[in-house]
C-alpha cells in the first residue's frame, strides 16, 4: 500500500511559513526551499534498506549498518522543481539526477511536455519526483506517467504544498506512487493556483516576477 504523508515536522511547518510571507525575498526563498527539500527528502527516505559491515573506530570494531545500494534518481519538474535537487542531494549526494519540462496551458490548466531527460538506468532505480506545488495534480501525474513508460517502478512524489485536488487526483492517477508534502492548503482558486499558498514558486525561486 502507497504512502500519503502530511510531514507535520516542526521545522518544516516554519519554514513553510516563511516561505508563505510575500515580504520573503528571493535569495531566502530560494534557501528555504532547499532546506525543505532537504528536511522531506529525509522523511521520504526512511524505508531505504541498510546491510550490515564491520567498521574499525578509534577505540574497538564497531558492527553497524550502512545503505545496501539500492540506486536513486531525482527528478525535478521544470523548472521550479529544480530548487528542490540540490537540498536532497546533501543526503543523497550518490543520486542521478534526471529532468522533465512541463508548461501549463494557461486556458485549459492542463500540462503540455516539452522535455524528458532520464538516466538510461532508471527503470532500475528508485525515482523522487520533486515539484514545490501540487495544484491540479497535472502536472505530477503526466511527469510520472512518462517515468514509467521507461520501466519505472518505484516512485515518489515529493511537494512543499499540496491542495486537496492534486493530491486527489495524483493518488487516484498513480495509486502506487508515495506522496510526501510539507502542508496540505485549502483549494484551488479559479486560476488554478493553491490557496492560500505561496504564490508562483518558479518566479519567487528564480526572480523572474
Amino acid at each position: 500500500m502507497s504512502v500519503v504523508e502530511i510531514v507535520e515536522h516542526p521545522l518544516i511547518q516554519h519554514k513553510i511559513s516563511l516561505l508563505r510571507d510575500r515580504n520573503t525575498g528571493t535569495k531566502e526563498f530560494r534557501d528555504l526551499v532547499s532546506e525543505v527539500a532537504m528536511l522531506l527528502c529525509y522523511e521520504a527516505t526512511r524505508d531505504l534498506p541498510t546491510e550490515e559491515v564491520e567498521v574499525e573506530t578509534p577505540i574497538a570494531l564497531a558492527r553497524t549498518k550502512v545503505l545496501a545500494g539500492r540506486k536513486l534518481a531525482l527528478v525535478p519538474i521544470l523548472r521550479a522543481g529544480l530548487g528542490m535537487v540540490d537540498g536532497m542531494l546533501r543526503l543523497i549526494p550518490a543520486a542521478k539526477v534526471g529532468h522533465i519540462g512541463l508548461y501549463r496551458n494557461e486556458g485549459t490548466l492542463q500540462p503540455v511536455e516539452y522535455y524528458c531527460k532520464l538516466p538510461k538506468d532508471i527503470a532500475e532505480r528508485e525515482v523522487m519526483v520533486l515539484d514545490p506545488i501540487l495544484a491540479t495534480g497535472g502536472s505530477a501525474t503526466d511527469a510520472i506517467s512518462l517515468i514509467k513508460k521507461r520501466g519505472a517502478k518505484h516512485i515518489k512524489f515529493i511537494a512543499l504544498l499540496a491542495a486537496p485536488e492534486g493530491m486527489k487526483a495524483l493518488h487516484e492517477a498513480h495509486p502506487d506512487v508515495d506522496i510526501y508534502v510539507g502542508a496540505l492548503d485549502e483549494r484551488l482558486n479559479a486560476q488554478g493556483y493553491i490557496v492560500p499558498g505561496l504564490g508562483d514558486a518558479g518566479d519567487r525561486i528564480f526572480g523572474t516576477k
